[in-house]
């Protein structure tokens, strides 16, 4: 049994347990702390080639993405815009975001493969930037990364066995995840030194 069969099982074994779980993983990830996502996804990929490919349901589970990330960052937007924020953490965000490449909504973008801004809607808030533009950048975001993701698994499944697919799969996501990091260190660096 495999890490992917663990956790969709718990969720039940079927299309909707599989969204939902992808969703609350998002939702935590946008919300809480960060829950390496791409992971989850990827199992939810390994779910949907294992069940046969479906074309829609990888569909479906970029559009649970969307939903959940956008759910997170209104939400936590929301929350910050009606609590009072300390002008100690109101300077301190905005002197993180002043000194970093892009200084603007932009940031939320490239915060999908370099991440430097945790608890994003907060940042938007504090940082007063557009929602609107915002919420464009969040959505763009995460069809771009997942869909690239989801387009890589199911290279993989089309083209190896099961547990090959599934092992270059994961060894995917790992070089994903530790690029991004690389790069959100090289990034942090550079703004430091200009």
């Amino acid at each position: 049994m495999s890490i992917g069969d663990w956790i969709y099982d718990i969720f039940g074994n079927s299309e909707w347990g599989v969204l939902l779980c992808i969703f609350l993983i998002f939702l935590v990830d946008a919300l809480i702390f960060p829950a390496l996502p791409e992971l989850f996804f990827a199992g939810g990929m390994m779910y949907n080639a294992a069940q046969g490919g479906s074309l829609l349901f990888g569909a479906e589970l970029i559009l649970v993405v969307v939903i959940a990330e956008v759910l997170g960052v209104l939400s936590l937007y929301y929350v910050v815009g009606r609590i009072r924020i300390p002008k100690r953490i109101e300077k301190l965000v905005n002197g993180y975001v002043g000194f970093l490449v892009l200084g603007d909504e932009r940031l939320i973008l490239l915060n999908r493969v370099a991440p430097m801004i945790p608890f994003c809607g907060a940042f938007i808030r504090i940082a007063c930037w557009d929602i609107k533009k915002s919420m464009l950048y969040v959505v763009a975001g995460c069809v771009i990364k997942y869909g690239i993701i989801a387009i890589m698994c199911d290279f993989f499944f089309e083209y190896y066995n099961g547990p090959d697919a599934q092992t270059y799969t994961l060894i995917f996501i790992v070089l994903v995840i530790a690029v991004s990091f690389v790069f959100s260190y090289v990034m942090k660096k550079r703004a430091k030194k200009s």
